[in-house]
């Protein structure tokens, strides 16, 4: 108890940006599955004083929430360091806004803070969007230029440190740039795009395709985020793997490597990676059921991407997706270990793979058979092509 209040009393001598900065670094590690014994009473506290709504948001003040509008849509509360998947750290916004305003441009960004609160106090919102606007180019130029000379990086990571432990802080920052870069065409490409996926067909996977190769043209670097947009409107996140499926020449893992789409298999491994993330959080806290859809969405996904790609497990994907499963089934086992084997546990069921049911084996034969016949009829083609 005396331990409790010491750290009470420290936490009330640090500014409301320094206890706002903590809350978003409890927080990420707690996402990473970090052991962090006895600080619950003291992330309740944080998320009462700066989560007002009770929103599960960071701490961002209106100003910079405008400025960081154009990532909202790739946005991720997750803990690991995925690689132009697309996709950037929710908890690498506070560090980077703290960063841009106290040293990269400390009076801009004073004149734009000053600037955009009146706008938005006047409910101005067209005008406080421009303002927004006007200050991500400023921004981006000022990186840019900073970016230029070789030795600039690490710099850059040493204050940006100052601010996170969090190492995928810097990535997310060149990600930033990537995204602020193509933010018009970003908002097109988002705008042209269905609400939801319900069906990802031929038709539907062709359409997509010709949006994605159009935008990719013009910014080939941020196809990732493109990518991503297109994910969140999907029922089912790992057919997004059709779109580099579709485009390959055959099967093999090689193949589809080789398509301008490739990156979507990693992208359904991210989110594989972050369904463990999540299913180690249920597990914790006993929540069973939450842990059970988890798992069986991890499966369908494996399943899929076993079945629609082969020689899998001859790829890097495949000692990926091979290395998670391992992990996903030792939190599993654990979890199944506490009952007794006469009572059993739910997550050992094999119906939570059902791919393994009559049902499910009737499905992949389907598959292959489609598989084949859609091989034949293109071997088909090639014949009619040469004879004439």
């Amino acid at each position: 108890m005396v331990q409790a209040d010491r750290i009470q009393e420290f936490l009330q001598r640090l500014t409301p940006l320094t206890r706002g900065n903590l809350l978003t670094e409890l927080e990420r590690l707690e996402v990473c599955g970090s052991e962090m014994t006895g600080i619950a009473g003291f992330l309740d506290k944080l998320r009462a004083e700066f989560r007002k709504d009770g929103s599960g948001k960071a701490p961002l003040s209106n100003s910079s929430r405008y400025f960081f509008a154009p990532l909202q849509p790739l946005l991720v509360d997750a803990a690991p360091e995925h690689a132009n998947s697309g996709r950037i750290q929710r908890g690498s916004l506070c560090p980077i806004w703290e960063w841009i305003s106290r040293d990269l441009l400390p009076t801009m960004a004073r004149d734009y803070v000053n600037g955009i609160n009146k706008l938005i106090a006047a409910d101005n919102q067209r005008e406080a969007k421009q303002a927004a606007a006007t200050f991500q180019v400023k921004v981006l130029k000022s990186i840019e230029n900073t970016l230029g000379s070789p030795d600039a990086a690490e710099p850059i990571r040493i204050k940006l440190a100052t601010y996170t432990a969090s190492p995928a802080i810097y990535g997310d920052l060149t990600r930033m740039l990537c995204v602020l870069r193509a933010r018009d065409e970003l908002a097109k490409f988002n705008d042209a795009l269905p609400d939801r996926i319900h069906r990802f067909d031929d038709a539907q996977v062709a359409r997509i395709t010709a949006l994605l190769d159009g935008f990719g043209k013009k910014h080939a670097e941020a196809l990732p985020f493109a990518l991503t947009l297109v994910a969140k409107r999907l029922k089912t996140h790992w057919h997004l793997i059709r779109l580099a499926t579709k485009a390959a020449s055959g099967k093999k893992a090689a193949d589809i490597a080789a398509t301008p789409y490739a990156i979507t298999v990693s992208m359904v491994l991210d989110r594989i990676d972050d369904r463990r993330l999540a299913l180690r959080i249920a597990l914790k806290n006993n929540r069973v059921l939450v842990a059970k859809e988890i798992l069986t969405e991890i499966y369908d996904a494996e399943y899929a991407l076993q079945v629609r790609i082969d020689l899998l497990e001859q790829s890097d994907w495949g000692q990926r997706l091979s290395t998670l499963m391992n992990e996903i089934a030792a939190l599993v086992a654990a979890e199944v270990s506490r009952f007794p084997d006469k009572i059993g546990h739910v997550l050992g069921s094999r119906s939570l793979r059902g791919h393994q049911s009559l049902g499910g084996r009737l499905t992949y034969l389907a598959w292959k058979g489609r598989d084949v016949m859609s091989d034949g009829a293109a071997y088909c083609r090639k014949l009619i092509g040469q004879q004439r």
